[in-house]
């Protein structure tokens, strides 16, 4: 996936990806569709919503409390035939300007990439 222009996304399906993991893409982009209808439509809340407060991590989900209008499960599996190939996220939502633009590079210095003469 790439990000080409602003507001847009791109994606290249490649060979490598099977008919079936392309099918489960389509399938959670059309049931992403369906949550942002909810939200402009009003039936659910336009603060607390699925989309806001994705990814659930596992660790989020088991919690005693949970303050959300939506279920525990909706979180766990918004698209139906999850349960047997969840991808548990370790982390929950990442604030992607923040990252931009307070870069920390953790790469090895360009020293370390230098080939030894002999």
């Amino acid at each position: 996936m790439s990000w080409p222009v602003a507001g847009t996304l791109m994606i290249e399906p490649t060979e490598s990806e099977s008919l079936k993991e392309i099918d489960r893409f389509c399938e959670a982009m059309i049931c992403i569709r369906q949550e942002i209808e909810e939200i402009a439509t009003g039936k659910v809340s336009n603060e607390d919503n699925l989309l806001k407060n994705a990814p659930h991590t596992a660790k989020k989900l088991i919690t005693e409390v949970w303050n959300h209008k939506y279920s525990r499960e909706k979180a766990a599996y918004p698209v139906e035939g999850m349960q047997q190939n969840k991808y548990w996220p370790p982390i929950g939502r990442v604030d992607n300007v923040y990252g931009d633009r307070n870069l920390v590079c953790s790469c090895p210095s360009m020293e370390d990439y230098e080939l030894e003469t002999i």
